[in-house]
């Protein structure tokens, strides 16, 4: 199913059931007391979060729904059924929220339950109005509608890992060898840009597509990129040793990053020197040693082309991402 990660559905919890004139009917009298029921409480609307990224596609063709009504009174005293609610599953991750009211919700965990609108409250019953004074009352009040309106959905994934870097830094192919053993690997088009997700071991990585120079200012994926990269845990930011100079790629993209803001900035970076099969193992050395220098981080070399460096990168990063 295509993925999507950003959708505007309508919802409308249930209107109250209403309250019924009921009489208790006797041998000696044919009406009796005043007995009608109280009537049901609508159905709500419940956000539920799971743990399925493609989850936001199914509302893609039914877009506007609506919860049961609560069922009207009945007689002796006999309170009318509530309405179903309508459960609607978003992924872990999703921020929510109401444009009419500001109402904002973050879905971080699967399970996790949002009752956005409430179903309205049932009517009462004639029997409610019954007094020392008003023995036979004929009122009765009609069920309360139900809140709804407009729901903004956005996913921001969550991920143990997110690969960044520029297009040509070799992050798909990379993931593909990290992640094809649990055999998990999956494309997700998004509304305008394709990120790959990935099981490492019960990690999950994320390939983010490449960006390019002014990304923080909406130029190319831009703020559909940064956003991803903002819910990620760890930051692996790839360079392919093929770049004539490793360290303006290097540059472009934390400019990027910094420029964005929201934590990016602060967020954990593992450099990665990618493609160590393209170039010699003493220009791969030269090039790893200029972006040590220049991050003052240890730089890891992987080779999807290389198994014995593939499986040594493979090792540390199982480890770093163990650690947390």
């Amino acid at each position: 199913m295509a993925f999507v990660d950003e959708m505007t559905i309508h919802a409308s919890a249930g209107k109250g059931g209403d309250g019924v004139v009921r009489w208790l009917r006797t041998k000696e009298t044919a009406r009796g007391g005043p007995s009608g029921g109280d009537g049901g409480r609508g159905g709500n609307i419940v956000l539920v979060g799971v743990r399925d990224l493609s989850a936001l596609a199914h509302y893609r063709y039914e877009k506007k729904f609506r919860a049961e009504d609560g069922g009207a009174g009945k007689n002796e005293l006999k309170h009318g059924a509530d309405g179903d609610p309508v459960i609607l599953n978003v992924p872990v991750g999703t921020f929510v929220r109401v444009p009419e009211t500001g109402t904002e919700h973050e879905i971080t965990r699967e399970g996790q339950k949002v009752v956005l609108f409430k179903g309205g409250a049932g009517g009462k019953g004639n029997a409610r109005f019954k007094s020392s004074t008003h023995q036979n009352p004929f009122e009765r009040t009609e069920g309360k509608p139900g809140k709804g309106g407009d729901i903004e959905l956005t996913l921001k994934i969550i991920a143990d890992a997110g690969l960044i870097g520029l297009p040509n830094a070799g992050k798909s192919s990379l993931l593909n060898a990290l992640t094809r053993a649990k055999s998990k690997i999956g494309a997700y088009p998004f509304t305008t840009l394709e990120p790959f997700l990935g099981d490492f071991y019960g990690h999950i990585l994320a390939d983010i597509p490449g960006l390019i120079e002014g990304a923080s200012l909406g130029r190319g994926l831009g703020i559909k990129f940064l956003k991803h990269v903002e819910r990620t845990g760890i930051l692996l930011h790839l360079i392919s040793a093929a770049q004539e100079d490793p360290l303006a790629a290097y540059r472009e993209v934390r400019k990027e990053l910094d420029a964005f803001g929201h934590g990016l900035e602060k967020k954990r970076e593992i450099v990665v020197l990618s493609k160590t099969d393209l170039v010699s193992a003493e220009e791969c050395q030269i090039k790893a040693q200029l972006l040590a220098s220049e991050t003052d981080r240890e730089v890891l070399a992987v080779s999807v082309k290389d198994d014995d460096v593939l499986k040594r990168f493979s090792d540390k990063l199982s480890t770093v991402l163990k650690k947390g």
